[in-house]
């Protein structure tokens, strides 16, 4: 994933802009989507999506080896960064231990694709996104292209195919993300050196011609932003990325980037929608993901943030449970903040995609399975108001809308979770049913004021009302400036609770 420094995003939307590699060359499967802006604009986003809300993401590899977090590949060579000090007193000096070496240690002995699948399944999710490769150039598919792959090495198995195959067997879509396209300038530092000490000068391996094809060749001294400058590896990343849609043909596809290497991009899009249209008798199922507005052509992907509003168009949420990739210590977010997270981005029109933090080996610790059985536990009995929802005519209401109190997150938008309080309402609905969440424990009657007599939202009248997950008869009341539903005297035990209200 990209790191929290938001000038990441930045410089990579500033090179979509610059890119001018010629496309014209390039091999495209055949169909109506043409490498244009114009062609893109045809495209409708499919009802699975828009219906599914949840998913979940295995964001593993070998980086996940060291125990040590995000972007290891990167900052063991970064002298004096706190993986590279936690690597040289692991492993040693990365000039003679370097990632190629930590490649072959990932094994992934603990690994049932089947089991984990079975379980996300159980929490609700519809779909589910393998990691196709990271920034670090390490493919998690069987490529002809690169031998760089865990087909080869490592693990020695097609980790994308099963995943894949466990994903169909449970009846989830499948998808893949690469982050690939800022591979290229994200791995430069492997060719530096310690610019201190009794190895200073000696180059990483990075700089050794014979592992290029790992860590790339060395960029021109200008071609630093997120995404690279440079036509040839734009072309080469499409040629990988192609290979990737083409041997698995996935219903999503997520690229860590801006919009990535213009006329390249565009290429890459209408590939990867003309072979899906193929793949599935002429019914488009394919979602392409990237990190910039869409006006409709793909989904927006906003990494650890959410929209502040309805958007009109479907989008979608990125974040973990905890750290990208496993780190020994760190903090998760609870069951019940990846519920309110989920509530709050689909009453907005989104979906919450959510990575599972796997061990090195591939299994889930205790903390992690706790997490993704709170969620299986609420998601069945509130689910009716979360599938196949549509957004209200206002997302919400409460103290969390203000915008005053709404916090920004690292990349866009807000911050991902934050505290809620028990007048917090989100709303979905799904034919005559409305649904109301209360974000937090009611500790009183709730009183929801968009459906008060007077309020200008709402001209239907109120029938039933059911308390999800209880087959209590509730007590309620319209009142002139809110409705109020009598707190029950028990509730589900879990935070957020939902209603259901059928208006006629």
């Amino acid at each position: 994933m990209m790191n929290s420094n938001l000038k990441y995003l930045l410089s990579g939307l500033l090179a979509v802009g610059a890119f001018a590699a010629k496309a014209q060359d390039l091999p495209i499967n055949a169909g109506p989507y043409k490498p244009t802006e114009e062609s893109l604009k045809q495209y409708q986003y499919p009802e699975w999506f828009r219906d599914a809300k949840f998913g979940i993401w295995a964001h593993w590899g070998p980086q996940a080896v060291p125990r040590q977090g995000d972007w290891y590949a990167r900052q063991m060579y970064e002298q004096g960064s706190r993986q590279n000090k936690w690597h040289v007193a692991h492993y040693g000096p990365p000039s003679k231990f370097g990632y190629k070496d930590i490649i072959p240690l990932w094994k992934a002995e603990k690994w049932d694709p089947d089991k984990l699948m079975a379980l996300y399944k159980k929490a609700g999710a519809k779909y589910f996104v393998s990691m196709g490769t990271h920034h670090d150039n390490f493919f998690l598919w069987k490529s002809k292209l690169h031998k760089w792959n865990a087909f080869n090495m490592g693990p020695h198995k097609d980790v994308v195919g099963l995943w894949q195959k466990a994903a169909l067997k449970q009846g989830l879509k499948f998808g893949v993300s690469e982050h690939l396209g800022a591979s290229y300038t994200w791995f430069q530092d492997a060719h530096g050196a310690d610019k201190t000490g009794p190895l200073a000068g000696v180059p990483y391996d990075g700089a050794d011609p014979q592992y290029a094809d790992l860590y790339h060749p060395k960029a021109a001294p200008d071609d630093h932003d997120w995404l690279s400058k440079n036509p040839e590896w734009a072309k080469e990343w499409y040629s990988e990325i192609k290979e990737l849609t083409d041997t698995y043909h996935p219903d999503l596809l997520y690229s860590d980037s801006g919009f990535p290497f213009g006329d390249v991009g565009r290429s890459m899009v209408a590939n990867f929608y003309n072979g899906n249209l193929a793949y599935n008798n002429g019914k488009l199922t394919a979602i392409y993901n990237c990190k910039q507005t869409s006006n409709g052509t793909w989904v927006e992907d906003l990494e650890r943030g959410i929209q502040t509003d309805i958007n009109p168009y479907p989008w979608q949420t990125d974040t973990s449970i905890g750290d990208w990739f496993y780190q020994t210590g760190q903090q998760y977010k609870t069951g019940t903040e990846v519920i309110q997270m989920l509530v709050d981005i689909v009453s907005k029109n989104g979906n919450l995609l959510i990575n599972i933090v796997q061990t090195p080996e591939g299994d889930l610790e205790p903390d992690v399975l706790k997490i993704v059985n709170e969620i299986a536990d609420w998601m069945p009995r509130n689910g009716a108001g979360i599938y196949g929802t549509r957004p209200w005519k206002v997302y919400g209401e409460g103290p969390s809308t203000i915008k005053s109190n709404m916090k920004k997150g690292p990349f866009a938008g807000l911050s991902d979770t934050r505290p809620f309080e028990p007048s917090d309402i989100r709303f979905t609905t799904k034919g005559n049913k409305l649904y109301a969440f209360c974000m937090q424990t009611p500790t009183g009657d709730i009183r929801i004021t968009s459906l008060g007599k007077n309020s200008k939202l709402n001209d239907k009248k109120i029938g039933k009302i059911s308390l999800l997950g209880s087959t209590q008869k509730l007590k309620w009341n319209q009142q002139d400036d809110a409705l109020v539903i009598t707190k029950p005297a028990t509730l589900p035990n879990w935070t957020v609770q939902g209603f259901e209200i059928e208006l006629n």
